[in-house]
């Protein structure tokens, strides 16, 4: 019959023959009960879904996906035949498959001829005559040759290393019968039966069987005796036959990633055996066996279970040099012989249990790796040691004697050391010292006057002072960052004449040494980081001496200008970075740093665009957060302008013709602000409010990704998300586009947190399709709500997420952890789960080589290793929630919990917040993408969530008559309420869809349900359990459709622009009020599929247009009351935050002492309006800390009218930007 085969994708040997009793149906359910899924009746809806194929499949017949799964690389690149000159080159296909170089004969086209090359036994070798060209040759006396150029030198440098991994091997005299009978071998489960196939075999070499799940250890490979390579890793092999000892030529044995707790004595009887792989078993001690195998020079045991290392026993087997005991659980290592260890030279004892050690009968030890454990004492003999890596650990101090003479490298970071030893600053060779993250007070001046120390690392310390430099030193990095320095020695610069980067920031530092005693200055200084000081414009003139300087941050300092002349001397400068100061104007100078192509400057008061579009080399400007109002541009830009950030200047207007020569930049942040009308107003606010920020860093590409919605769903609600992709940028913006469509569709499903967000990340992970098969990402989503059980309760906060993005909550000034970070280095359960299913993590701590997270969306290709079912954590939300921070694993790797906190609180603004966040990791050395989202949170009595009861036939009675104000529906809209607010307005249902849509800021929020208030629940919350009612609204409007150049497919419109350049921001807030809707004409049909349609986060772009990174938060929808003020005051920056100036007529005093018997007669009343106070409010009631479309506290003032009872007078809010 047919010969049924298993495909997960894997992308390697994963094909297999099904056995006689496995039944696909159960496989199929044991899958993807391991990936997470729990109930019955959704594994069964899932096994039926078609996308399921992406990840598992069955097939009947032969095996079709071994020649896509055996190819390596491929690419079409310039080729000519022969070691002559007679061939032309010529544009083809080729092909790395096996051990095969395959070239097509036609360009981009497997159809033809292939021409193949055995490279077994051949030669790789580089053509000197020739940029980025290799010579594939074959073996044998009919050999041929192809020369092959290459566009790039990756791509060079990718396929030679491949390459020559085959050429390197024996040549395997294998017939086409044969080579046939090897694929058969490979994808199936060889049995005694099939022994007679290897007499086929009879110069064999090397045999490949790993990831083949054999379960026992093929005998027959035994008869092969001419083989010197034979791999059986990851095979679920629990012993090794005594018939291993047939292979008298066998110099390589892989049984890495196996069940075998013991070896054979007979292995001991291969003399020419010199490498064998023994990590990721079972072993609980080290195999006797190994004493007899003398030439083994290295135990690779890596991930077993060894938890005592007895040195005597490494004494005995005189051969080993170096000892790999990762993840073992080690936890002690004896030395109770006084015999000297002599042969060992490099021991590696990381991610253990060890909690003291002592190595000093290890006396010729050159390199020691002890990172992760519990390390309270350290002892080791010095007499030739080399490097000394340590960190991690719990060491107040390192006991190693003789002083090590030969050190050169020794990290001693995340410790207890409160000072060095002494015997550090006598090393004569260290170059490297690496002991951040310690509690050193004192640096000693004989380590800085070390004539061999080139690299000092000893940030986040409390060193108060550096000691004076005497005499010349040879320092190139110096990291002094996170300290108490006030001040620095006056001779750094011109002592420290090789000084090349040089990190100060986050120090207390006024001011900086010069750079030289006299004009002419010798330094060689590159980058300076002096963020997160308190230096001022005068350290400007300090910096010109530094003329080689290419990167230079002096962010957030107390900078009012900076000196134009000076400017000008720095030439070489490439990157500046001028955020959070105090900058009105960036010097015109600028435009001599002809080099620079970054320039940050956002979260300042710059009024006027800086004249650098005309620099050749500029790729992006950060101008966020100032108080823009033009844009004086040039007749064109620079073509390697990438990105341009101008959102949150609120005066800034650009002409469609400024916007038209912007069109080529491949990311333009614009304010989007929504137009609102009454046909889609949903009359609702939210207590809570986001800003995000991503920077791309040192990456050519932005891997990091936001989903931001503050009104999710049909109720008040919110759901935020990261997701970092590594160095992909598919994952993520698939993640952003689908997770919040695939979390409504779950909440329709299940009420229960664990189960709806659990399902969530199951299902986008299938719905990434090919996409996620090698590629994946990290990702956390984060979803405030109510209870189901409590609808008109306090509000909860369930967290999701699966690889290294996590999530901190501001509860009462202290940071709380929401998240869990699933990476092997700080997930021991995570490491122990990864570990029972035989992965081979390698040295660097990642999961087959390819990732150090244990739980990902994507890279299904890696399951069962990674998975990706999340950490689910709900916690409910009290008024001393202050705000919460999502960041990306590089954030936090920079930001502690802590000082994010800090940082955070001192800044209004969550927009900028973010931006700080990411502008401090940068200065603080990190390199790669980072990702922010700040959320600002007024959760409490301030900022209850009750909804307006359903419409009733009962009018309302009407306003009162100083201050009318109506809103006149559409023909199809359903009347909305006419209150006390403003003045008269109309709108009409004109506007276009297109225009509603609002980029990620301090106000930016997401689709609201349009559906007509006459559909809502009434929801009264547990603060206001009566008629005390909410109704906020926040509306932005203009009187004509934007027109900002930008069709459908651009970047995202620009806030707020018009034809006559006008716009108003307004806030109505009528707090706790029972009011009653008219009822009204309702929507139709083809009203109600649009509305459904904006509710949809993936399809926001629809609406709001998406920017080219794919990082935007969702549009604003519109809302059911819309309010105008009519005599508020208007401030330039910040939101909603002047407190309204209301007539003294219409007020009614209320002294504190009768506001609780104001409220008990209030509740009385059968029609109420309330509204906010800015004279007294409840002590309870916390001040909000954000520029932010909050309400104040509870009104204690009222305002006689002529309706049916007395009505509340409302404060209104107004910012004219």
């Amino acid at each position: 019959g047919c010969t049924h085969v298993l495909h997960h994708l894997s992308f390697s040997l994963s094909c297999r023959r099904l056995e006689p009793s496995e039944r696909p149906l159960q496989m199929v359910y044991d899958y993807l009960t391991a990936m997470g899924y729990a109930e019955p009746v959704r594994v069964q809806q899932e096994a039926a879904n078609s996308d399921l194929s992406c990840l598992i499949r069955f097939y009947s017949g032969e095996s079709c996906g071994n020649q896509q799964e055996r190819t390596l690389l491929t690419g079409v690149f310039n080729v000519r035949k022969g070691k002559t000159q007679l061939h032309k080159w010529a544009e083809r296909q080729v092909i790395l498959c096996g051990t095969c170089l395959i070239v097509a004969s036609v360009k981009d086209s497997l159809t033809g001829k292939m021409h193949i090359l055995p490279l077994v036994g051949g030669k790789v070798e580089e053509v000197k005559r020739r940029q980025h060209c290799l010579m594939f040759s074959s073996a044998g006396s009919q050999a041929q040759a192809y020369f092959v150029s290459f566009d790039t030198l990756a791509d060079y440098q990718r396929w030679h290393r491949q390459a020559s991994k085959y050429t390197m091997h024996m040549a395997v005299h294998l017939n086409k019968r044969s080579k046939q009978s090897k694929e058969r071998f490979f994808s199936c489960h060889p049995t005694d039966a099939e022994g007679p196939l290897f007499c086929r075999f009879s110069q064999l070499k090397s045999l490949n069987l790993s990831h083949n799940h054999l379960g026992v250890f093929p005998e027959c490979v035994c008869e092969i005796l001419t083989l010197t390579e034979l791999n059986l890793s990851c095979n679920n092999l629990h012993t090794v036959p005594v018939q291993i000892c047939n292979l008298q030529s066998l110099q390589t044995l892989s049984l890495d990633g196996n069940h075998l707790s013991s070896l054979p004595e007979e292995l001991g009887g291969l003399a020419q055996l010199n490498s064998l792989g023994l990590s990721f078993n079972n072993f609980s001690h080290i195999p006797a066996v190994l004493e007899r195998l003398s030439a083994v020079d290295k135990l690779a045991m890596a991930g077993n279970r060894v938890e005592t290392l007895e040195l005597c026993t490494l004494a005995r087997m005189s051969h080993l040099k170096t000892i790999d005991l990762r993840l073992n659980g080690l936890r002690q290592v004896k030395s109770e012989s006084l015999e000297a260890v002599s042969q060992v030279t490099q021991l590696d004892l990381r991610d253990n249990c060890l909690d003291s050690l002592d190595l000093s009968a290890i006396c010729n030890l050159e390199a020691l790796y002890c990172q992760r454990n519990q390390l309270g004492t350290l002892t080791l003999s010095g007499f030739t040691l080399r490097m000394l890596h340590a960190s991690s650990n719990r060491l107040t101090t390192v006991n190693i004697y003789p002083v090590p003479n030969q050190l050169t490298h020794m990290e001693l970071s995340q410790n207890l050391l409160e000072y060095l030893p002494d015997w550090v600053c006598d090393c004569r060779k260290i170059e490297m010292l690496d002991v951040t993250h310690n509690q050193l007070s004192e640096l000693p001046l004989r380590l800085l006057t070390n004539l061999s120390l080139r690299k000092l690392l000893a940030g986040n310390n409390h060193l108060q002072r550096v000691p004076d430099l005497l005499d010349h030193v040879p320092l190139e990095v110096l990291d002094l960052q996170h300290n108490k320095l006030a001040e620095l020695p006056e001779s750094l610069f011109y002592k420290a004449l090789n000084l090349k980067y040089l990190n100060l920031s986050a120090n207390a530092l006024e001011s900086i040494p010069p750079s030289s005693q006299s004009e002419e200055s010798l330094s060689t200084l590159q980058e300076l980081y002096l963020t997160g000081n308190n230096l001022n414009e005068n350290c400007g003139a300090l910096l010109v001496g530094h003329q080689n300087l290419r990167v230079l941050h002096i962010a957030y300092n107390q900078l009012l200008s900076f000196p134009a002349s000076k400017l000008t001397k720095l030439e070489l400068l490439e990157e500046l970075n001028l955020s959070g100061n105090k900058l009105k104007t960036i010097p015109s100078t600028v435009s001599s740093c002809k080099r620079l192509h970054t320039l940050i400057a956002h979260s300042n008061h710059i009024t006027v665009f800086p004249e650098i579009l005309n620099l050749p080399e500029i790729k992006l400007v950060d101008l966020s957060c100032n108080e823009l109002t033009e844009i004086q541009l040039p007749d064109s830009l620079p073509a390697t302008l990438q990105e341009l950030d101008l959102t949150g200047n609120s005066s800034l207007i650009l002409e469609p013709k400024t916007l038209n020569l912007f069109s080529h930049i491949t990311t333009l942040k614009l304010d989007q602000k929504s137009t609102t009308t009454a046909a889609d107003s949903t009359s609702a606010s939210t207590p809570w409010a986001h800003g995000y920020s991503e920077m791309s860093g040192q990456r050519n590409k932005l891997c990091v990704s936001v989903l931001a919605v503050d009104q999710f769903g049909d109720g008040v609600e919110a759901c935020y998300g990261i997701f970092d992709g590594d160095r992909n940028e598919e994952v993520p913006r698939l993640l952003q586009c689908t997770m919040g469509d695939v979390l409504c569709e779950e909440l329709q499903h299940s009420s229960i947190d664990n189960v709806y967000m659990c399902n969530t990340f199951l299902t986008s992970h299938r719905k990434l399709g090919m996409a996620g098969q090698k590629l994946g990402a990290s990702a956390l989503l984060c979803y405030i709500h109510h209870e189901p059980s409590d609808p008109g309760g306090y509000f909860s906060l369930t967290v999701a997420n699966v690889g290294t993005c996590q999530a901190v909550l501001c509860r009462n000034s202290q940071p709380v952890p929401l998240s869990k970070v699933y990476s092997l280095e700080n997930c021991t359960e995570e490491m122990e789960r990864v570990k029972c299913c035989k992965a081979i993590i390698t040295e660097d701590n990642k999961v087959s080589g390819v990732t150090c997270c244990s739980r990902l969306l994507g890279c299904s290709y890696l399951s069962p290793w990674v998975l990706p079912k999340p950490w689910v954590h709900t916690e409910p939300l009290c008024p001393q929630d202050e705000f919460l921070i999502l960041g990306n694993r590089a954030l936090f790797e920079r930001v502690s919990y802590q000082e994010a906190v800090c940082t955070v609180q001192a800044v209004r603004d969550p927009r900028a917040a973010a931006k700080k966040l990411c502008s401090l990791a940068q200065s603080y050395g990190c390199k790669d993408n980072i990702g922010a989202v700040v959320v600002s949170l007024h959760i409490g009595e301030d900022s209850c969530t009750c909804e307006p009861p359903v419409t009733t036939t009962e009018p309302r009675g009407p306003p009162p008559t100083p201050l009318p104000v109506s809103v006149t529906p559409g023909p199809t809209e359903p009347a909305t309420l006419s209150s006390s607010s403003g003045i008269a307005s109309e709108f009409n249902s004109e506007t276009s869809a297109s225009e509603v849509g609002s980029e990620a800021g301090s106000t930016a929020s997401d689709e609201h349900p349009s559906s007509g208030p006459a559909s809502r629940p009434e929801r009264r919350c547990r603060t206001h359990p009566g008629l005390f009612q909410r109704q906020p609204s926040s509306a932005t409007f203009s009187s004509n459709q934007s027109d900002n150049g930008l069709d459908s497919d651009d970047e995202a419109p620009l806030e707020g622009v018009i034809s006559n350049g006008s716009k108003l921001e307004v806030e109505v807030d009528i707090h706790c009020c029972a009011f009653q809707l008219r009822s009204g004409v309702p929507a139709s049909p083809k009203d109600l599929k649009i509305a459904d349609l904006k509710k949809s986060p993936s399809t926001s772009s629809l609406f709001g247009k998406k920017l080219s990174n794919g990082s935007v938060v969702a549009p604003e929808d519109s809302h059911n009351l819309i309010e105008v003020a009519l005599e508020a005051p208007k401030k330039k920056s910040g939101y909603f935050t002047a407190p309204a100036q209301q007539d003294p007529e219409d007020q009614l005093i209320v002294p504190p002492c009768l506001e609780q018997e104001v409220r008990e007669q209030l509740r009385g009343q059968t029609l109420l309006v309330s509204g906010p106070s800015a004279l007294s409010a409840p002590p309870s009631l916390k001040d909000p800390i954000w520029d932010h479309p909050h309400p104040p506290a509870f009104a204690s003032h009222l305002v006689p009218g002529p309706g049916p009872a007395p009505i509340l007078q409302q404060e209104v809010y107004d910012t004219a930007l």
